[in-house]
């Protein structure tokens, strides 16, 4: 008869090996892609325009996931929390907030213009007509009501495949209140819609892969397109539109954030890196929402904010098209030497107010909201907007790293004031003790929380 002393000694238990992140590699062909695609654009132009469709193809693999993502995020973020106020309160403060920043970002954008004086003595002949063109593109966005009734999709199901972000972001919280109000009966579905999101999240880094294939095409394209010669006619504005956008998220956002949640602004930007070298790539910044609503999950905020403050942020809540859309219009004015007067300038002001909520939209956001708004506020202006139509795309990339700071910053205040983040998980991310899993893009338990239904339990047999 064997006795517990014959019994080997249990030896310790091997750790499993750890998986080996490799995308860092990713990032380093993102960069290379990006020169390789300057070079290509400036001494071969024609080649730059051809392959320009490589970018194109990348960023639409990107949209192809947005909805899934935001469906599968929202869902499992509301259907888990017990009590719909809490959810009411998280989407009324973010609106509050998006509402008053933009604004602030508009205002910003004319002091800056003002004090620069951009577009003062250029010549718009060339351009004429162009701007009308872009005009009719915004006004294809509908006013206020067909805006509304743009949110509701024709079946539950084409909010997931019509590429629609405000869509899946209704459809998210319907079926996220149904299953909180199924309350026990729910919880299944919330498991599988679980799974879901892993399947999804596994897709979208497979085609992050395509990084550097995307960032080459565009990047070649937009070179090829312009050429230096055009940056340079333009400089001081898109200095100047830089200057102010880097002020804008390191001293409006980041004190902000500083003194609301106690996190350091470069901390959070560098946690962000890798997010910013995608949207510097391919021009977009939706090309990051899904690393943003999983990265901002990963640092502490509940999910359930992260669901609703991301994706209405990135339809709301828009800083950078803000300042450029009256840092712009001052740029026209000047250059058709029509300045505009302080009272022409607050009207304008809150006439922006409206139309950069609707930039989300309208395809060719910016340029084309920009264009709208000035044959609606100032139709003699319409005109100069085809002089910035040359770097619009340059501009582009700093509007949306801003947009993006400005959702992630968001995200963090609302978390703060709805006492939906964890602070110490934040400080232990952006300390770096507690990296993010770029192979999964999920934690570890992300599973694990969803709520199970409260039972009795029979005391256990002694």
């Amino acid at each position: 008869m064997t006795t517990t002393m014959d019994r080997p000694a249990p030896g310790p238990v091997p750790e499993p090996p750890k998986r080996r992140d490799r995308t860092h590699w990713l990032y380093i062909a993102v960069i290379v892609a990006v020169i390789a695609g300057v070079a290509v654009g400036i001494l071969a132009p024609d080649v730059g325009k051809s392959v320009g469709v490589l970018g194109t193809m990348f960023v639409a693999l990107i949209k192809m996931m947005i909805a899934p993502v935001i469906f599968c995020t929202i869902v499992l973020g509301i259907g888990s929390v017990r009590k719909a106020a809490t959810v009411g309160k998280v989407g009324g403060l973010a609106f509050v907030y998006f509402l008053a920043m933009s604004t602030f970002a508009l205002a910003i954008g004319l002091v800056v213009g003002n004090i620069l004086h951009p577009g003062t003595g250029l010549n718009v002949t060339d351009t004429a007509g162009k701007g009308a063109e872009l005009a009719d593109k915004a006004h294809e966005a509908g006013g206020l009501m067909d805006f509304v009734q743009g949110i509701i999709p024709t079946s539950m199901f084409s909010a997931l495949t019509e590429g629609s972000v405000l869509q899946a972001l209704f459809i998210a919280l319907l079926v996220g209140f149904a299953l909180q109000g199924l309350g026990s009966a729910g919880q299944p579905i919330l498991r599988g819609i679980e799974h879901l999101q892993k399947l999804v999240f596994k897709v979208l880094v497979m085609i992050l892969w395509l990084a550097p294939i995307g960032a080459f095409g565009a990047i070649a394209n937009v070179v090829g397109q312009t050429g230096w010669a055009a940056v340079g006619q333009l400089l001081a504005l898109m200095l100047g539109f830089y200057l102010t956008c880097v002020i804008f998220v390191f001293g409006v956002l980041g004190a902000l954030l500083r003194v609301v949640s106690g996190v350091s602004i470069f901390k959070l930007v560098r946690y962000l890196a890798r997010e910013y070298l995608l949207i510097v790539s391919t021009s977009s910044s939706e090309s990051a929402l899904p690393r943003l609503i999983a990265k901002m999950e990963h640092l502490g905020v509940d999910r359930s904010t992260v669901g609703v403050v991301v994706p209405t942020g990135y339809s709301f809540n828009l800083d950078g098209t803000a300042i450029y859309l009256t840092m712009a219009s001052l740029f026209i004015a000047g250059a058709l030497g029509d300045p505009l007067s302080v009272g022409e300038q607050i009207g304008l002001l809150v006439f922006m107010i409206v139309a950069s909520k609707g930039a989300a939209g309208v395809t060719g956001a910016g340029l084309a909201t920009l264009a709208g708004g000035l044959q609606a506020h100032r139709p003699d202006l319409l005109d100069g907007v085809g002089l910035i139509v040359g770097i619009d795309r340059f501009m582009s990339e700093a509007r949306a790293l801003t947009n993006f700071s400005g959702n992630a910053v968001a995200t963090l205040l609302v978390g703060s004031w709805t006492h939906t983040l964890d602070k110490a998980k934040v400080d232990s991310v952006l300390a770096g003790r507690d990296p993010f899993d770029e192979l999964t893009m999920l934690d570890s338990d992300h599973g694990s929380r969803v709520e199970e239904p409260t039972q009795e339990k029979a005391p256990a047999a002694v």
